[in-house]
């Protein structure tokens, strides 16, 4: 995808336009069908219709025919319903192979430039595959007219890429993301950005006391990985703490998952995938912000050496852990994350995590459950999340809940109390290590991925929170 301004003298394709019941067409529009516009939206051939599009060719100049997009009462749309549209337009262009596309923001409603840019590439994604047949993948060629705006079009191409970066990390098979490839894959965000990096490896690990993270590497024969990036663009701020889950398969260890549930655990990693992606985003767009992102990277596996329920491990923190769940290991990973995260003196840490069934059972898969010890944290994260509509639900950080995490007869902490409130139990396991620091844990394991395709994109890996944390942090900046 490519971004550009142009001559709207220039031969175009197919122009997007929309159309609303309550607004007047542009002129320019009208006149590419001379004396026939006006007859042709009264007959319905082009409709003002919420949702409907009719892609016409032109009577005359150097645009080859219009998509019509149906705002409906376009004062009414909301900014998610008018992304969706874009994206179905988007998607039936695709369908089409029409790729060198214009859009006319100017009848759109709002100042759209940064919404276009975005849903198209969003839209438009295609899922990684390896098929050996020959592969088909659609370039699309985008130029946003406006008279204003191009520094927002850049911003919301840059944050769809990095989504999809994140998407395409989440598709990939355990076999070929371990843990070490996916230190390469921050390597090379890293070396392509400017940003520090460093990878402790297990030595280290076991140097520093990270016996919670250790722990859940025990049954495999693939070294762990706990990939640090700084991105520095406030000077010496403290810096926003983001720790992302890469546990890049997940069996369960000995409480190993049935064999429905342990079929997509190569996606165990999305929050290390947003973490990733929020690092692309950074480095395209380089915000007046400090942004610390540390990922805990394995896999859990099975095998003589696997750690068992029962077991007890000590954490970084120095806290001792009673293991009642082996595939509570997300947690456990994230726990020794951060408390390392915590030697930057982060002004605040936020956790995402695939971490939870429970939390589909609470809020199915179009929300994501949160826990936080600051409310105004909270709340002004969820403002960014209404604008992305990557929406966040809170769920109650209590003593009733804390109480059972803490309750072990031969430990300081259990990592898994029990079902009941399984969602809130893993947070409130991961608050045990954050102290006093501002935290807001994001359990995104209804949201990381959709069963069905939309209109943001096909079935399979969203990218969610990519765009809300940079929006996040460019905003605390």
């Amino acid at each position: 995808m490519r971004l550009k301004q142009v001559d709207q003298q220039a031969d175009i394709e197919v122009l997007v336009v929309g159309i609303s019941g309550n607004a007047q067409m542009e002129e320019r529009i009208q006149a590419l069908y001379p004396e026939r516009f006006d007859e042709w939206v009264r007959g319905g051939d082009i409709s003002t219709k919420q949702g409907e599009l009719r892609l016409l060719p032109t009577l005359t100049g150097t645009i080859a025919r219009v998509l019509f997009v149906g705002l409906g009462k376009a004062d009414r749309l909301s900014q998610d319903e008018l992304r969706r549209l874009l994206g179905k337009a988007a998607q039936f262009l695709k369908v089409r192979k029409l790729s060198n596309v214009t859009v006319d923001a100017a009848t759109f409603p709002g100042k759209p430039a940064e919404l276009i840019a975005e849903t198209f590439a969003l839209a438009t994604y295609d899922v990684k595959h390896y098929k050996t047949g020959p592969s088909v993948s659609y370039e699309l060629d985008l130029t946003i007219w406006s008279d204003k705006g191009e520094q927002e079009a850049v911003r919301g191409h840059a944050l769809a890429e990095a989504t999809n970066l994140a998407r395409r990390l989440v598709t990939m098979p355990g076999n070929i993301l371990t843990a070490p490839a996916l230190a390469d894959e921050a390597r090379f965000i890293a070396e392509r950005h400017g940003h520090a990096l460093k990878v402790i490896e297990k030595e280290e690990m076991e140097a520093l006391g990270m016996g919670a993270m250790l722990a859940v590497n025990q049954g495999s024969t693939i070294p762990p990985k706990m990939i640090v990036l700084e991105y520095k663009g406030a000077g010496d701020a403290a810096p926003i703490a983001v720790v992302g889950k890469g546990v890049t398969f997940d069996t369960g260890g000995y409480s190993i998952k049935p064999k429905d549930g342990i079929v997509g655990m190569k996606g165990d990693m999305g929050g290390a995938a947003a973490v990733l992606g929020l690092f692309e985003a950074l480095g395209r767009l380089k915000p007046n912000v400090n942004i610390l992102g540390v990922i805990p990277a394995t896999d859990n596996m099975i095998s003589g050496d696997a750690f068992k329920p029962d077991d007890v491990i000590t954490s970084m923190a120095g806290k001792t852990i009673e293991v009642l769940n082996t595939d509570a290991e997300g947690r456990l990973v994230l726990a020794d994350a951060v408390t390392y995260a915590k030697e930057y003196n982060p002004k605040m840490i936020i956790d995402l995590a695939t971490l939870t069934g429970g939390v589909l059972v609470a809020l199915g898969t179009e929300i994501t459950g949160a826990l936080t010890n600051d409310q105004a944290l909270y709340s002004r994260f969820e403002a960014i999340t209404k604008e992305t509509n990557e929406m966040i639900w809170q769920m109650p950080y209590v003593d009733q809940f804390i109480k059972q995490v803490r309750r072990s007869e031969v430990a300081d902490l259990n990592n898994s109390p029990g079902r009941m409130g399984h969602m809130i139990f893993g947070g409130a396991f991961v608050g045990e290590f954050v102290g006093k620091t501002p935290w807001l844990h994001l359990d995104i394991a209804g949201t990381s991925e959709q069963k069905s395709a939309s209109e943001l994109g096909p079935k399979g890996a969203t990218g969610v929170m990519v765009r809300s944390l940079y929006r996040f942090a460019e905003q605390e900046g």
